[in-house]
This record gives structure tokens, sequence and C-alpha cells, in this order.
């Protein structure tokens, strides 16, 4: 296998490796998620740290991107989600200091009032007893992502760990809403949950790089780059491969970039090396 990773360093040298449309607005897609997640990560350290006495009022939260490019992360009440508790303003790439904390202006924009709307209706769907689309594991938590378009609203539901040490690919779900927040469809991303250490054993040779394979989809998903920028500080390995139907999706977590490949082409090289 490491081998074969060097001969797919090789091959991104002489870029005999495609980029399709599809895998640049994939790439694209995923580092907004990865931003939007960070924020939410930091703001609601920085909330329960700062604002114990209100945590018992938060009715949720979600973060999006701004005009300016900027991170803005929300917390608003579960009382009335119109009433916004803290609003956090962050770097294009979130770091754990904020640009501004907002705890005076509690009334909640036009866009934030759509975007707490599909997120608190996933919400429900997720957790609707009836409902056994969606699954839920042990010692997991499903983390809401509403993103916002021209033209409509998808939410991404990510499974993320309760435990350190692993990272978790699989086990989420794209919503689909109209522009003003109305419910069309529910999907899921993989079928089934996997999971991936920070690093080998002790004793054991470095991990180079991790991998999994597609059933619903050719491409690596958004939320498999979004989990993996997440993690990628806490990993050891810097390459993860996706094994679709047709496509082979190569994602470096260093230089987060993202590269694919015919599947024949890339277990011709397996093959080779076997």
């Amino acid at each position: 296998m490491r081998q074969l990773l060097l001969l797919v360093f090789m091959l991104l040298s002489f870029s005999l490796f495609s980029q399709t449309k599809n895998a640049d607005k994939l790439l694209e897609k995923g580092k907004l998620l990865y931003r939007m997640d960070k924020g939410s990560w930091y703001g609601t350290d920085h909330f329960l740290s700062n604002f114990p006495s209100k945590k018992d009022s938060i009715g949720g939260y979600l973060s999006y991107e701004d005009t300016n490019n900027k991170i803005r992360t929300i917390f608003f009440s579960r009382y009335n989600p119109d009433r916004i508790l803290a609003r956090y303003e962050f770097e294009t790439i979130p770091t754990e200091t904020p640009i501004s904390i907002d705890t005076i202006h509690h009334q909640v924009t036009e866009e934030e009032k759509v975007l707490i709307a599909v997120r608190s209706d996933t919400f429900q769907r997720i957790y609707k007893q009836t409902n056994s689309f969606y699954s839920h594991y042990e010692n997991t938590s499903l983390n809401i992502i509403p993103y916002r378009n021209e033209r409509s609203i998808d939410v991404y539901v990510v499974t993320a760990p309760r435990t350190h040490g692993v990272v978790l690919i699989g086990n989420d779900y794209k919503l689909s809403y109209s522009h003003k927040g109305e419910f069309q469809k529910e999907e899921k991303l993989h079928n089934s949950l996997i999971q991936l250490p920070y690093a080998s054993e002790k004793g054991a040779s470095k991990i180079q790089s991790t991998i999994h394979s597609h059933v619903k989809s050719d491409l690596i998903t958004e939320t498999d780059i979004c989990t993996l920028l997440l993690y990628k500080e806490y990993v050891e390995w810097t390459q993860h491969i996706v094994v679709g139907d047709k496509l082979v999706s190569i994602f470096d977590l260093e230089k987060t970039t993202l590269f694919t490949m015919k599947r024949k082409v890339f277990e011709k090289l397996y093959k080779q090396e076997q």
C-alpha cells in the first residue's frame, strides 16, 4: 500500500489526475461546511464557558457565512427562536478568539430566521421517534449544518464522536429546502458509519493514508471533506482515499486539495504493487 501511495504522489506531480467540475464544487462546499462547523465549535466552547447562566435558555445554534466571507455563529432562545442570546463573528477560517461578540442586539435577521426555522425542522425530523430514516449510535451526536445558496437551502447532518481518538465517516444526511424554508426532500449520503483512528497503535508503523468506499456516489462527499478538515490537526495521516463505483477521490488534508481518477486505473496500479 505504501508503494501504491508513492505511485499516487508521482501521478499527482505529472498531473495525470482529472479534476471534475463536480469535484471542484464539492471541495468548495466541503471547505465552507468546515469553516461553519469550526465556528460552531469555538462559539459553543466560548458561550458555555462565559455565559453559564444562559445555558438552559439555549434553543440551538448555527453558523453561516456573511457577505464579507466571515463566519457568524448565533445562539437562539428555546423560549423564542426570534431572540438571539449571543452572536459571534469569526475570521474567514475561525480561530478560538472571535472578532466580536454581541449579546445586546437580540433581534433576529430575516436570513437568520429562515436558517433557524430549517434547523429546527431538521432537528424535529431527526429525533421524531416514528422516523426510522435516521440512525443514532452510542457515544455520538448529530451536528446540524445549514447551508444557504442563492436558490435553496441544504441542511447537512453529520455524526460526531463523543469519545476522543477517532474520526467518524458516514451516517450523514442532506435535507433540501426551498429558499423560503419549505421542506423538499431528505437523503442519506452514506449507507453506514466507519471509525478511523487518529494514529497507529504503539509500536506499529505510522498511518500514511486512510480509505473508505462509497455505494451511493462516485465522489467524496462534502461532509467527508468537512470532517477530514475538522480533525486534520489531530490525526497522523495526511491523505484519505474514497473509492466509488467508477471514480476514486484522493483528498490531501495538508494541502486541502482533491483529485479524482478512474477506479479501474487505481485498481490497476494497486494490482501492480501486489
